[in-house]
């Protein structure tokens, strides 16, 4: 219960101002939001988005500064980051002086850098899953121990097997 503190004037008594407090309820909807907030799986989906943002600059840098200085030089030196189609208007020297001249333009190469950094993204998050299950399955395949309770219950029925009633 979230407790506030109210002062409410009951009588003056010469100078003395005599205060009580009063108690307010917590809203339904804010335990409801605190619970939801501290669940185990709000807060790991958190550290999942800043990791997923920081691998994601990783990925990008992979690609950008390492993937594709190999695959030009392999493909006759090819630039993937200006290779680009004009659909309307004039061709400059690179695919930001040609957007800048307000010209219609496929940037075909953003593209295949988009698509690279996927495959590798969703290369990452495949053999990530794959380790989380193997963990998983092992932790599945341990035996359960039965509790106490659960061991004198089982000779109880033993025992009424044994001998019915009748």
């Amino acid at each position: 219960m979230l407790e506030v503190e109210l002062t409410v004037n009951h009588q003056l008594v010469g100078a003395n101002i005599l205060r009580s407090p009063i108690a307010l309820n917590e809203p339904a909807w804010l335990r409801e939001f605190k619970a939801f907030i501290m669940r185990g799986n709000v807060i790991d989906l958190a550290v999942g988005i800043v990791i997923g943002a920081a691998f994601t600059t990783i990925v990008t840098s992979a690609v950008e500064d390492l993937l594709n200085p190999i695959l030009g030089l392999l493909l006759g030196g090819i630039d993937f980051s200006n290779l680009f189609v004009v659909l309307a208007g004039e061709r400059r020297p690179s695919l930001e002086a040609t957007r800048e001249g307000g010209a219609a333009v496929l940037a075909l190469g953003k593209f295949i850098n988009a698509i690279i950094k996927f495959v590798i993204v969703g290369f990452a998050v495949f053999w990530m899953v794959k380790l989380l299950s193997r963990f998983k399955a092992k932790e599945e395949a341990k035996p359960v121990v039965p509790t106490t309770s659960e061991v004198l219950l089982a000779e109880i029925r033993d025992e009424l097997r044994r001998h019915p009633a009748g």
